[in-house]
């Protein structure tokens, strides 16, 4: 509705449900219906309003309300949205999580988490604006070539090999995850060696491998053990081969102790947050220790609120604890489950009852801690690594630490002692008696 600015008509108006004044458009907003000019006719008393109405209200206006259009690509693979805006619009844009400008494409990017969805169609969205969201693979990121790109594809005979051994795996009650580093490490050394059939393999041929390939390739200690683990669990426990592998060296991985936030700056970081299902999850893994996928494994029924604890069910190593549940987190869950409702999981992904993305996970933590913390390079397994330090500053002992994070071997929990720094600190140095 247009019409020249008149106080009492506004007033009127204003008492129609759901009517709604556009600054953009400097008109009003009414639910569509029929008879809209009787209806207001209807309600306004004074003769001179319904002339007004008459003569501007009722008159028949053309008007192409679009005016901007915003594309979005969305990449769920990156869990990017890839955003082009008109200028005018780019304040809001700039508001959602993860935003930032990439000059050389002229394009925003940010994260797609729900929040962000939610605001561009709540909040971006208008009568004058048309949003388009498609799918898309494109991306900024550049593609880095592995160097089993350039070896040759699997025959057929291959393949099945694999698949046979996924199968036996599962039927051996491997983790999922295990099962998909070895295919995947497996799947790289029958590459290497496509031409050769798997039973004619010898052992020089894996050492020929281990020396050729991933030493020469540079690969990590850690990633040079699975394949190791891989090609042995293969050719060994499942064909039964007789293979000497003992004296195939698995190399020496030097010990690195974990990083550690401050717990000053965790506690920042978390009453930073202003998304309550980050807040939720981020808070859950730092008061309860856990690992990444220890939280988007976790269901509602795990959380006993009666008794205040939480069980945490095939985790590492298909082992179960049971956690005890913090009042400041019950207060926290209770809130979050009052607001959110989620159905199934404890942190649920875009569609209800599906699981969270662990990508996005990891960069809803790097994105808030940077608020806190400029240039961190802190992973997301910092606040499992930061949370047992603080309880072993705090006092705690290390057997009851142990039980917490769920570690089989206490040789493992031992490694925060080299990083707690309260026992280190009272330490009286010589240096400090000196007078220089």
């Amino acid at each position: 509705m247009y019409f020249e600015y008149n106080k009492a008509l506004i007033a009127q108006v204003k008492k129609i449900d759901d009517a709604k004044w556009s600054q953009s458009n400097k008109c009003w907003y009414i639910t569509y219906r029929d008879d809209y000019s009787e209806h207001l006719l209807h309600m306004i008393k004074d003769v001179d309003l319904k002339d007004e109405v008459l003569r501007t209200v009722n008159k028949p206006q053309k008007i192409n309300l679009i005016k901007h259009r915003i594309e979005i690509r969305h990449n769920k693979k990156d869990h990017l949205l890839y955003i082009n805006v008109p200028y005018v619009l780019k304040e809001k844009i700039k508001k959602l999580e993860g935003a930032q400008w990439h000059a050389g494409s002229r394009l925003w990017v940010a994260f797609d988490h729900d929040e962000n969805l939610r605001q561009i169609k709540e909040n971006i969205a208008r009568q004058d604006v048309i949003i388009k969201i498609t799918e898309s693979d494109f991306s900024l990121k550049k593609v880095k070539k592995h160097t089993y790109d350039y070896l040759d594809k699997l025959s057929g005979l291959h393949e099945k090999e694999l698949n046979h051994f996924s199968e036996w795996m599962k039927q051996k009650r491997y983790s999922g995850n295990t099962i998909k580093i070895y295919r995947s490490c497996l799947r790289v050394f029958f590459r290497y060696y496509s031409t050769k059939p798997i039973e004619e393999v010898t052992v020089k041929d894996i050492e020929h491998f281990n020396f050729n390939f991933i030493l020469k390739n540079n690969y990590s200690p850690k990633t040079q053990n699975q394949y190791i683990s891989a090609i042995k669990t293969f050719y060994v426990k499942m064909k039964g081969i007789n293979y000497d592998l003992v004296h195939i060296e698995r190399p020496i991985e030097g010990r690195k102790l974990p990083k550690v936030i401050p717990i000053e700056d965790v506690q920042a970081f978390l009453a930073g947050i202003p998304n309550i299902k980050h807040k939720t999850a981020l808070s859950t893994i730092y008061s309860l220790g856990l690992r990444r996928s220890e939280l988007l494994n976790l269901q509602l029924e795990d959380i006993d609120f009666k008794r205040d604890v939480v069980h945490i069910l095939n985790a590492k190593g298909k082992k179960d604890r049971d956690l005890p549940l913090p009042g400041k987190l019950k207060e926290l869950l209770i809130v979050y489950n009052r607001q959110i409702k989620p159905l199934k999981w404890l942190i649920e992904g875009q569609d209800p009852g599906t699981p969270y993305s662990p990508t996005s996970l990891s960069s809803i933590f790097k994105q808030y801690l940077s608020r806190v913390i400029k240039n961190h390079n802190f992973t997301l397994h910092s606040l499992r690594h930061s949370y047992a330090t603080h309880l072993l500053d705090m006092g705690v002992d290390l057997r009851i630490i142990q039980e917490f994070l769920g570690h089989k071997s206490s040789r493992t929990t031992e490694i925060y002692t080299h990083v707690s720094m309260k026992n280190l600190q009272n330490v009286k140095n010589p240096i400090d008696g000196f007078d220089i």
